[in-house]
Parts: structure tokens; sequence; C-alpha cells
């Protein structure tokens, strides 16, 4: 049997497959290390800046800082609008493990409305322009109290400080000052087509409306920024650098609070404006709309219950009747015709016509009436102003033609912005034969033109376009555009704003404006006048125009006015009333209209002579008389 041979093992090759293989892996290992050593020079030595700066921008942040709003103050330096010191409830989600649960227990935890949580869900969905996310805007005291205790128990919450706008007058300046709200979506497209975006970079405000938006630019002031260190958190650990933010610039109104505090007095619970101009700069002396509401409901974020009670309240709070407000103007608008009629040589000072109380036109088988059944018997421009004779302007209207009135009315503001320097402004309506085959495609009708003749049919006004027409009568011509902007800067030494407006209206005879003088200041004046008892008594001279506008037709067979007391309120006239004081040297303009109240005469010539008393008393009888409005108030929230 044959026996298996073992083979001799061959140590010589061995040791060469050793050798080639450990060459090899040494070979690799070098290869290895010499990549290794090439890329930690690149890191450390050739693209040591580069990395340099990704590592700094991991540990170094900057941050943006917001500017503290410019103050506003009124024209005597009462602050107006101011900003105070705030506490917010700030959560970051990325540092939060369960939102939800952290939601509810703080809900639970600081008794907080349900609105709270939604609100804050509608802002995790939208884009976000700050890290953390405001969760509650105004903490009490009791609330700051409390969460402090239980911090350790909500990692990613925090408290922040910070200035918040304030309305510490409420809903005295609303419709003039507007408000500041959050920064929305269309607040932000709006910033970056304006270039501005950069600049609101830790701004969460913006002004909305009134003074608070049209000055927007000059408030807002300029963002500063801070370099910090921060951990793997975003903490910040110490601050490297400061640039300050530069603070907005304040601004002084023309306003006055207490004639405002008059104004709020005089209309009470009664809808309408009132509107109280400088007749020789245009400066805006008061400017209030009733209904008011609080401004302060806006700056963090209206509630919806708070937001629809305002938007379902059928006096329309939100609306500023002083600038958006349309009313007839109904004989208010007397002067001015009567100017015209005189400019045109339609009519002398001399000139009488016959009023029996009630005007025909040829052809036509209605009577347009007078307020004064039996008619005022010859009448001329002056009688008709100070007693308010239809008649006499049914007559000029139809001589003057619808074309040649809203020429001339144009001339004074009606049918367009009067430029004032805050956005919501209404122009209104100045008819014409083009405006009406415009907005129903129908011919104009004589008849309208003598409705017109008497401030009604289709013309509107709002009680600012009133005080601005009125401005222009009492200083000849005169047009200084209305404006709030009275200086800008520092209190104590503010820059003043030159007034500004359309050239003069010169080809108007002095004669005529005297004519016209004479008949505003005999409804003040003489017994007959629409405005003598409001006004008897009165200290100083003064000139006006009353006017009742009527809110539904009465039928033409109707002799008799029907007793306010017996006519729906929403039915009832409304009443207006312009005019100036002192007569002879004009330095105040009121316009005002109050709604289904009722005669001119009777309820708002009493609410002009309240406020140009105000403005002529000395400084301790204005004192005595806001103790005595406050006083009033106080009792009535009692």
């Amino acid at each position: 049997m044959n026996r298996k041979r073992v083979p001799i093992r061959n140590h010589q090759a061995e040791a060469a497959l050793f050798s080639r293989r450990a060459i090899v892996s040494i070979g690799i290992v070098f290869v290895v290390f010499a990549i290794l050593l090439v890329n930690l020079y690149s890191l450390q030595v050739t693209s040591y800046a580069e990395f340099q700066t990704r590592s700094n921008s991991n540990r170094i942040t900057v941050l943006p800082v917001a500017p503290n709003r410019g103050l506003i103050y009124d024209r005597n330096g009462v602050l107006l609008a101011d900003n105070i010191p705030v506490y917010s409830l700030e959560i970051s989600p990325l540092e939060v493990r369960n939102l939800t649960d952290t939601l509810d227990r703080l809900h639970q935890l600081l008794n907080l409305s349900d609105d709270v949580i939604a609100d804050f869900n509608t802002r995790l969905r939208q884009h976000r322009r700050f890290p953390n996310i405001t969760f509650v805007d105004e903490l009490s005291e009791q609330q700051v109290a409390l969460f402090a205790t239980h911090q350790h128990h909500f990692p990613g919450v925090t408290i922040e400080g910070r200035l918040q706008r304030f309305y510490p007058h409420r809903d005295l300046f609303t419709h003039a000052l507007g408000y500041v709200g959050r920064i929305n979506q269309q607040d932000v497209q709006r910033l970056r087509d304006q270039e501005r975006y950069a600049n609101y970079a830790a701004t969460r405000t913006i002004g909305k409306l009134g003074v608070e938006r049209k000055y927007e630019m000059d408030l807002h002031g300029v963002v500063g920024y801070q370099t910090v260190e921060v951990n793997n958190r975003g903490r910040v650990v110490r601050t490297l650098d400061f640039s300050p933010p530069e603070p907005g610039t304040d601004i002084h109104l023309e306003l006055d609070i207490g004639m405002q505090k008059v104004a709020r007095d005089q209309l009470q619970n009664r809808r309408g404006a009132i509107v109280v101009l400088d007749a020789n700069t245009g400066g805006v002396l008061a400017l209030y709309s009733n209904p008011s509401y609080d401004p302060n409901l806006f700056v963090s974020g209206i509630s919806t219950v708070d937001y629809r009670n305002l938007l379902n309240n059928p006096a329309n709070p939100l609306i500023n009747r002083a600038t958006q407000g349309r009313y007839p103007p109904a004989s208010t608008i007397k002067p001015h015709l009567g100017l015209l009629a005189l400019h045109e040589g339609i009519i002398t000072a001399e000139t009488r016509i016959w009023d029996p109380g009630y005007f025909t036109l040829e052809g036509v088988s209605r009577r347009f009436r007078d307020w004064r059944p039996h008619g005022h018997g010859w009448v001329t421009v002056t009688k008709a102003i100070a007693e308010s004779c239809n008649v006499f302007y049914y007559d000029v209207a139809n001589q003057l033609g619808i074309d040649r009135m809203a020429t001339f009315m144009g001339e004074f503001g009606f049918g367009q912005r009067t430029g004032i320097d805050i956005l919501e402004e209404n122009t209104a309506i100045m008819p014409d034969r083009g405006w009406k085959r415009a907005r129903f495609n129908e011919p104009w009708y004589a008849g309208e033109t003598l409705s017109v003749g008497i401030g009604q049919s289709f013309w509107t006004v709002t009680p600012l376009q009133l005080a601005y027409s009125t401005a222009i009568l009492a200083t000849r011509g005169e047009r200084h555009t209305p404006r709030l902007l009275r200086a800008t800067g520092d209190r104590h030494d503010p820059i003043y704003v030159e007034p500004y407006g359309l050239p003069p209206l010169k080809d108007v005879a002095t004669k005529h404006w005297d004519t016209i003088h004479k008949g505003m200041e005999e409804v003040i004046t003489s017994r007959q006048g629409t405005a003598w008892t409001a006004f008897r008594g009165a200290t100083y001279t003064a000139a006006g125009k009353t006017g009742t506008a009527q809110v539904v037709r009465i039928e033409d067979d109707t002799i008799e006015r029907p007793d306010i007391q017996d006519v729906e309120e929403r039915f009832r006239d409304n009443a207006t009333y312009i005019g100036y004081a002192p007569a002879d040297k004009p330095e105040i303009v009121v316009a005002l209209a109050i709604e289904n109240v009722g005669g001119g005469g009777r309820n708002a010539a009493p609410v002009a002579r309240a406020i140009m008393d105000y403005y002529f008393a000395d400084p301790q009888q204005r004192q005595l008389k806001l103790l005595e409005i406050q006083q009033r108030r106080t009792h009535a929230d009692d």
C-alpha cells in the first residue's frame, strides 16, 4: 500500500509573500496618513479663514435690535402716544419637545383664554421673522410671578421684556392718531416693495391707521444690531459688540386735548363728527368722531370677540366720520352758492326775490317748498343766509345751473380730498351731469339742480370738507391744507412745519366777500337768524350757518314738517353747522354734523358755541370747564 507523501514547507516563499503583503499594507497606511496630513494642512492652513468664518457663524450671531418708537404729543406738550414696558411669554419651538402638551399646561397654569392657543398656532404656521414666537403678549404681574416659579418645568419658554405702544387717552384721539398693530404678511410685502423690510428686522408692530401710519417712517426709527456668542441651543452667552438703534422721531400735533374733550363731551352718545381748524394755518385743533373705540385693543392683537363686536356695531365706530362720513351739506353751503351767484353776476347784494313758501319750475307740477310754510317774503342774499331761505336758493341754483355750481364748489374742495395728513379720507360727492351719466346712465334734470342748491339731492360732504371750505370763506379765499402735524423733534426744541396749500381765490371781488360775511354774521346777530338763540350772550363775535339735512324725502303735498318725536330715529334729520370767530379777524373754524337729531340751529349750533367758548376762555376758565367735564364722565362711569 502506497503512503501519501507530505509536502515540505517552503519557508523562503512564505517569507517573500509576507514581505510583499507587509510592504503593500505599509504603503496603504502611508498613503492614508499622507491624505490625512494633506487634508489637515488644508483645513488648518489653506482654508483656515473660510472655516474660521463658518465656525464663528455657528458660535457668533448678529441679532437686530428694535428702535424705540417716537412719541406723539399734542400742541401743548401733552403725551398722546407713549411706550410702556410689558412682559411677553415667548416660545422657541425648536427647544420644546412636546409643543401641544406645553401649550396646554401653560394655558392651565396662567388661566388663559381659549383664543390664545389658536392665535399662537396661526402665528406658528405663518412666516416667522423671529426664532421665538409670542404666546402671550401682555402678562400681568401675577402671571409673571406665577410662571417664574414654574419656569424650570417649561424648557424653551421664556419671559421677555420690551416696550409697547400705549394710548393713555384711549378713545379720545383714535380716529386722528390711529394705532399700531402686529406686522402681517401684507405689511411685509409692502415693506419689501418699498425696500424697507431690513429696517423692520426686530420690529413687531407697524402703524395701521391715522397719524401712526402716515408718519410711520419718522416714528419707527432705524434698527440696531448686537453681535452675540451663543451656545449649542442658540442661547446667548455673551455680547461681543453692540450698535445701538436710532429711536424714532417724536412728533407734535396741532390737536388740543382740551378742545378734543369738549368735542367729545358735546356729542355725548350721539353719532357724528366735529372738526376745528386754525383759520389761518389749516392746523387741525380738534378732530373727533363719535362713537369711537380704544386703540389699545389693536396694539398686541385684538381678540376675535372684541373685533366682531366693533365690526357688527350698528353705530360703525370703526369709521372716521370726520373724514369718511358722507352727509348732505344742507343749508351750510348757502354762503358758498351766494358767493358764486354774486361772482357770476346772477344777483347783487341788493337783489330781492319773493318767497311765498314755495318755488315752481315752468312745466313742472311739483312745488319745491321752503322750510317756513308761508315763506320769508322779499329776500336778499344776506337775509337768505341769515334765515336760511330755500326759495331764494332754488331761484339762484336754477339760474346758475349744475355745471357752474359744480365747478365753483370744486374750488372749495368739495368732491375731492382735502389733503389732510392721514390716509383715511373720502372724496364724498359733488354731482354734475357727467357724474350722473357715469353713475346711473341718466340725464340731469332741472329739479335736481334746485335740490343741489339747498345742499340736498346727490351732494354729500365730509365734516372736514365743510371745515376746509368754511376756512376759505372766513379768510377770503386763502386755501391752507388741513394738517395734523405741527412740529417734529425734541419737545423743548421742535422743528415747526410751515403751512401749505393751494393758491388763493383771487378773482372774487372784495365786496362779494363782504356781503357773504355779513349774511353769516346775521345768522348769529339777527333775531331771525337760525343760530341767534345758540349764540346769545357770547363775549366774542362770530359768523356761521346752520343746516338741517333730510334723511328721507317729504312728500310734495306736505306743508307742515312732522314733529321729530313722531319720526323713527333713523329717519330724523341730520344737524349740521359751520362757523368761524371772531367775525372780523377769524382765528378758529368749526364744522360739525350730528346724525338723526333734528334741526341744525337747535342741535348743532349750541355745540359749536361750546367749542368757541372754550377757545376764547382764559386758562383758569378752561381748567374749570375740563374739571366739570371730567366729573360728568366719572359720574357716568359710576
